[in-house]
């Protein structure tokens, strides 16, 4: 999870109401529907549900109540300039959208509804506007909140919209849907919930706020004004989260015990005593504690759902009881209290045992073990647990549960590393840069790595004190492959052609049937199946770099496989070229990426790429052992039932294969078909730990930090490309954002000079601060009345490039940012000699042209990119973002 914490950063919150509208209907036949008395409310609400929550200072927090569009314009534009932290931008109003839908206007103060109008809604903004302006900023994370009608249209736009690693919207409700303001006493129905969420104690994220919005707003059986169940909607790229709020809770010494009022009801007021059970979530999102009718409705200001204790339970019904009986004649009252009494009388005689663990409701919390898998993992290890936790395996002789189980997830890097030699600041971190807590999560009882080499990694070399012991069972208890998941219409037909070869012959012979075929895989920090992956592209000795850049995603790698295959599925025609490695039960079981419809694949058994070998581990604490016998008896059990044949029906049921007989044959041999074969033959087995860390190592080296040569066309034809932030020097400055201090660049300005020279140099290499590199290129950068020779230029740059890179494996780029006036100087013999300089280099190329239709198939800016694995972007990309994300994919900075 890409989870960032904005705590002591330069944050800002703009927050922005419309609650009156200078044109309205019936006065204005071109006015809105009216004022929003509740939006004022509204803006009060969320000011005050940010104050205090350890992310956003007063002087961060910005209201901005009924703005016309040029005020709120130059809002935004000051609010993304001033932040470099969390940047969040809160609407409510009227929303409006065109009759094609594919757009959503956010209505200001003198907004109109002008029928033909080519603006369609004056005095709106333009949400696609918006998202570019935010864009701008150097905030590493960007959050919109959208409380108006027609918010959901939002996420058409978000996905036209190139920047997702950073920006999430948090929508009040689903697209072309209108929805009630409320009789303006109070804020908003959403905002209403929004704060109360965000003023309940402890950390709550925006994926938080967003999954217990959607469950209050469906427990609350709300409607839009069609009569449809009234639902919010997200728009974020898979794993990427932002911390929001972390409010402290209160000391309990100076809450007071909570008295209902004469007129509420006793009926809808929740005990205020809760079980003492940690509030963790449980297998599937629920916290397991008692039976289902200890379970309370989220209610106001709460975070999660919440159980009361026996003695709450029993409380609650003794005053239904005493409320029914009120009425009744007193006779009746007098001989239904001499049964109760002969009933206690009974039961003090007999014992009063049963009544602490019955079926009703009343049995004790049960021990909750903490179980840390890979993400690739949880999926399946979160069903087998929520079936055992419902299993008779887990029922006491009363029927109450014996243990409840928290599955959660972390990068398989940081894991490794955390159990190897951060155990003690796991168990009490002292300070921000090195906190397992936050990073991966509370310390776990069981530990399922998706290999059993991870085991070897934690415990070889091992030095120093450590907090946690590991005892891994002998062996894995599945297997599952990592096969090459190619298009079906690009696969081999026969099991010869899919299987018994190393991983670099099976794309070779993949390119071979389509030349512009690519592959991907995900995260190698993030998951296991990734890092496996790439232990197999390195195997064969290719350099880490040339490997990198056959691998090289647009943007940000994948978090996990499943993601991986759902990104591809979001482009169909990337899907249909592009292979993935990923593990082979994904094929078998399928991948929901609603509403997209992956393409079909079929799996390559590579013989070099190692397989995800699950193994349970049990994992002691230090200073744990206050109840070690009953954890250790419900850890003998959920292992002994996981690793049994009711557990493994998880796995069977997601494709795994048997880790123990011979062959690994499917645990269900009917998941074999077109997608994977039932006997591939010889699949590999594991690597040594130390095999997987020397890829992590060689990877990382090849990843960062990274060197970029910009080279700035700088002729005179530049001239009206030059000026503002969409000019060359504007885009430049733009994608700095992406390099860290760590990383080394330099920028040339192009253009013929006297002698022969073909560039001048604006800012030399080295690492530079931000701020100063952009001060000196506003000082230096400047057109020439001269033309510039890009086949010169871009030969000098790769030569330079390759020498800097001769003796490690970083990251290195050249990006060429051009009007292509100068284009013709790149055809014939000189574009071949650039195209085979490219290719000796293995120095990768983006080239940015401000013309549209630069990128065109058979341009050369378009030829020079796709040889040298870089990227072509011209007029018709949003250049700033995209080049911003290209550049954060071999630099180390904000952007990454």
């Amino acid at each position: 999870m890409d989870r960032f914490d904005p705590r002591g950063r330069r944050n800002r919150a703009l927050l922005v109401g419309v609650s009156e509208y200078d044109f309205r209907r019936p006065e204005e036949t071109d006015g809105v529907s009216g004022n929003l008395p509740a939006v004022r409310h509204s803006l009060r609400a969320m000011r005050d549900a940010l104050r205090g929550g350890g992310v956003f200072a007063d002087r961060d927090i910005e209201p901005c109540a009924s703005p016309t569009l040029d005020d709120f314009t130059e809002k935004l534009r000051g609010a993304a300039q001033e932040a470099d932290g969390l940047l969040l931008c809160y609407f409510a109003g009227h929303g409006a959208v065109p009759s094609a839908g594919h757009e959503l206007f956010l209505q200001m103060r003198n907004a109109r509804i002008v029928a033909g109008a080519e603006a369609v809604f004056p005095g709106a903004a333009f949400f696609s506007q918006v998202l570019a302006v935010l864009a701008r900023s150097r905030a590493q994370r960007i959050v919109v909140i959208l409380d108006c009608c027609f918010a959901g249209n939002a996420a058409r736009v978000w996905q036209n919209f190139s920047d997702h690693r950073r920006t999430l919207v948090l929508m009040a409700v689903q697209a072309n849907r209108l929805i009630d303001s409320g009789d303006g006493s109070r804020a908003t129905p959403f905002t209403q919930d929004v704060a109360e969420l965000l003023r309940a104690p402890g950390e709550i994220s925006a994926l938080r706020l967003y999954e217990l919005l959607r469950e209050r707003m469906v427990t609350a059986h709300r409607t839009t004004t069609q009569g449809d169940l009234w639902l919010p909607d997200l728009a974020a790229a898979p794993g990427v989260d932002v911390l929001l709020g972390a409010r402290p809770a209160p000391d309990p010494a100076t809450v007071p015990f909570p008295v209902p009022s004469p007129s509420s009801s006793e009926e809808s007021s929740p005990s205020p005593e809760v079980s003492d059970a940690p509030p963790v979530t449980g297998a599937g999102g629920r916290r397991e504690g008692g039976t289902p009718d200890q379970e309370e409705p989220v209610g106001p200001g709460r975070t999660e759902p919440v159980r009361r204790s026996s003695r709450a339970v029993l409380r609650a019904r003794l005053r239904r009881f005493a409320r029914r009986v009120r009425n009744l004649p007193r006779f009746v009252v007098v001989g239904a209290c001499l049964v109760l009494v002969g009933g206690l009388v009974a039961g003090c005689l007999l014992g009063f045992g049963a009544l602490s663990t019955d079926d009703h409701g009343l049995c004790s919390p049960p021990l909750e073990l903490r179980l840390l898998t890979d993400p690739d993992l949880e999926p399946v290890v979160s069903a087998a647990a929520n079936a055992y936790l419902a299993s008779d395996a887990n029922l006491t002789g009363d029927g109450c549960r014996r243990t409840g189980i928290t599955v959660y997830s972390a990068g398989a890097g940081n894991v490794v590393n955390a159990l190897h030699r951060q155990t003690d600041p796991w168990q009490e971190p002292v300070e921000d840069d090195v906190n397992p807590q936050r990073d991966v999560g509370p310390q776990p009882d069981v530990w399922i790595p998706a290999s059993a080499s991870d085991v070897e990694r934690v415990t070889a070399d091992r030095s120093g004190p450590t907090r946690a012991t590991l005892q891994p069972d002998a062996g894995p208890f599945v297997y599952a492959p990592v096969v090459l998941a190619v298009p079906q219409q690009l696969a081999g037909r026969s099991p010869d052609e899919r299987a018994g070869q190393p991983l670099s012959r099976l794309v070779a012979d993949m390119r071979k049937r389509a030349p512009d075929t690519g592959v991907l895989r995900a995260d190698p920090e993030g998951t296991d199946a990734a890092l496996l992956a790439t232990v197999g592209l390195y195997g064969d000795g290719t350099d880490p770099r040339t490997a990198e850049q056959s691998v090289r995603p647009v943007g940000a790698p994948a978090r996990t496989s499943r993601d991986l295959l759902c990104a591809l599925a979001a482009d169909s025609r990337a899907d249909r070229r592009t292979a993935a490695l990923v593990p082979e039960f994904l094929l078998s079981s399928g991948v929901d990426c609603a509403p997209d419809v992956p393409v079909p694949r079929t799996a390559e058994y590579p013989d070099d790429v190692p397989p995800l070998t699950p193994t349970f581990v049990r994992v002691r604490w230090e200073g744990g052992d206050r109840d070690r016998p009953a954890r250790d008896d419900a850890v003998r059990r959920f292992r002994a039932w996981l690793t049994g044949k009711d557990g493994l029906a998880a796995f069977e049921a997601a494709g795994f294969r048997s880790a123990t007989t011979a062959g690994h044959p499917l645990l269900d041999p009917d998941r074999a078909g077109a997608a994977v074969l039932r006997s591939p033959g010889a699949l590999p087995g594991t690597v040594p730990g130390t095999a997987m860390d020397d890829a992590l190592a060689r990877y990382r080296s090849a990843d960062g930090p990274g060197r970029v040569l910009y080279l700035l066309d700088s002729s005179s034809s530049m001239f009206h490309q030059w000026p503002g932030p969409g000019g060359g020097p504007g885009i430049l400055k733009q994608s700095l954002g992406g390099l860290g201090p760590d990383d080394q660049y330099e920028v040339w300005a192009v253009y013929e000079r006297a002698g022969g020279r073909h560039h001048e140099v604006l800012l030399p290499f080295g690492h530079h601060e931000r701020a100063a590199a952009e001060r000196t290129i506003d000082a230096r950068a400047r057109t020439r009345d001269a033309e510039a020779d890009p086949h010169a230029a871009l030969l000098e740059a790769v030569d330079t490039m390759a020498r800097r890179g001769a003796d490690d494996a970083r990251p290195q780029l050249v990006v060429f940012i051009t009007d292509d006036e100068d284009v013709g100087r790149l055809s014939g013999d000189r574009l071949t000699e650039v195209l085979d300089r490219v290719r000796s280099t293995n120095v990768t190329v983006d080239m940015v042209s401000l013309t549209a239709g630069a990128c065109d198939q058979g341009r050369p800016d378009a030829r020079i990119a796709d040889v040298s694995h870089g990227r072509c972007l011209d007029a018709d990309d949003d250049l700033g973002t995209e080049l911003s994300d290209e550049v954060a994919r071999v630099g180390t900075g904000e952007e990454r």
